[in-house]
């Protein structure tokens, strides 16, 4: 009898190790390495394929402020309509245009120009963010994975520990409230595992919103590790480089490019254009009796000057200035920003390197051994069935911990040089 209960206990094992971790078929699985995960997010991302045309837009812009003020014709047509005096008829023909004077196309054109810079410098500083923000739900992906093994795992242990122990207590090795609290505490294993299955799957749609794709039956999975971001930086030249690179800096300082163009164009725009036309009138003969006058044709032509009285209001002169000052204080302020943002991001990359270095010192197989030390006197009746709770709660916690600090690490790496504006990230 006792056999055909052991063989029960190895039966019911068997199946526990195979009933939990099922594949999801309701979704296609496809594989994205790392590399082609970023190269496909700077093809497909909706955000930033939007952005690119505001690049477009002012480039168009160039083309717009080279434009020339447009000529007029004039054609004009006049009868006496004295048909019985016989005073004749004519017509006069002209054409006119707009001189500009001051400068003031080659002011629009540079306009135009630094703010289709402007724009290039904002769409480099989006794609900066993107693909750094691209790589933190990649490694996020990757983390949750991680923790879904664990916790699979956690429940494998607790699960087969469980069975075990409601075949003990018909031997009668164990009391029934063991066997209850080991069925109770497997099952709240489970239902963690479940959401945590969840998360990993929420995290993997996530990446198809970055890739842009519409395949909403298609989860794409990443590869890969986190052992790969060891890095050795020196703070000063790390400022430096952000100095020379950061993206959202270049956009500052095209802006104030920006602005001091526009205060050109502002005087410019005040200076008086000149007006010409150039023109004919044709008459017929007059063949009144009173006055004959043979037919005659005269050419004239002239200037004209507006009288800007508009001048001595300096409303438009007084709000480029305030921008130009504007800007400088901006820029000013975006360059703080980039330095405390690379100090921010140097401290905590090396935080979260002495934290993973803690865990690769021991802990974790430690607490291990801890753990199946616990196992093994608990199957033997030595140890109480909470000491084995508490043991796998606290090698759970410490693996959780040890991928949340792994995590961490890449991510300090991302936002460190996503402060520095640089990119040598990857796995």
């Amino acid at each position: 009898m006792k056999l055909l209960k052991y063989i029960t206990v190895f039966f019911f094992l068997m199946i526990a190790r195979h009933s939990v971790a099922q594949i999801d078929t309701s979704f296609n699985k496809k594989i994205v390495p790392y590399v082609d995960y970023l190269s496909l997010v700077g093809k497909n991302n909706l955000l930033y394929a939007a952005e690119k045309f505001n690049v477009s837009i002012a480039e168009a812009g160039i083309e717009i402020a080279k434009i020339f003020p447009n000529p007029q014709l004039y054609y004009g047509y006049f009868d006496n309509g004295q048909n019985r005096m016989k005073m004749g008829y004519g017509y006069a023909v002209n054409a006119s245009t707009t001189i500009e004077l001051g400068g003031k196309r080659k002011a629009r054109i540079d306009l135009a120009s630094n703010f289709a810079q402007l724009n290039q410098s904002l769409l480099d500083n989006f794609f900066r963010n993107l693909r750094a923000d691209a790589t933190l739900g990649y490694l996020f992906s990757l983390k949750e994975k991680n923790i879904v093994n664990v916790k699979l795992s956690s429940y494998k242990n607790i699960n087969r520990l469980s069975l075990s122990d409601s075949i003990r207590f018909k031997l009668g090795s164990i009391m029934e409230i063991d066997a209850r609290q080991s069925k109770v505490e497997a099952g709240s294993l489970l239902n963690a595992l479940y959401q945590s299955e969840a998360d990993w799957k929420v995290s993997l749609a996530n990446l198809g919103l970055l890739l842009g794709k519409r395949e909403v039956d298609t989860l794409y999975y990443p590869t890969g590790g986190f052992t790969t971001f060891d890095r050795e930086f020196n703070f000063q030249e790390l400022l430096v480089t952000a100095q020379n690179n950061r993206a959202d800096l270049l956009a500052a300082l095209k802006n104030k490019s920006v602005a001091q163009s526009a205060l050109k164009l502002a005087k410019a725009n005040r200076v008086i254009d000149l007006g010409i036309v150039i023109g004919s009138n044709n008459s017929s003969a007059v063949y009144n009796y009173v006055a004959p006058t043979p037919s005659f044709t005269s050419v004239y032509g002239g200037i004209s000057i507006p009288l800007k009285f508009s001048n001595n209001y300096k409303g438009d002169l007084k709000i480029a200035n305030y921008t130009v000052e504007q800007t400088d204080i901006q820029y000013r302020q975006v360059e703080l920003q980039v330095q405390t943002e690379v100090t921010q991001a140097f401290f905590n990359y090396l935080a979260a390197s002495r934290q993973v270095k803690q865990f690769k010192s021991g802990l974790l197989i430690e607490s291990k051994k801890v753990l199946d030390g616990k196992v093994y006197s608990y199957q033997r009746g030595k140890t109480s069935l909470l000491e084995v709770l508490n043991a796998q709660r606290t090698y759970n916690e410490i693996q959780l911990n040890y991928f949340e600090a792994l995590y961490n690490y890449a991510a300090a790496l991302v936002e460190l040089e996503r402060a520095a504006g640089i990119w040598d990230i990857n796995f």
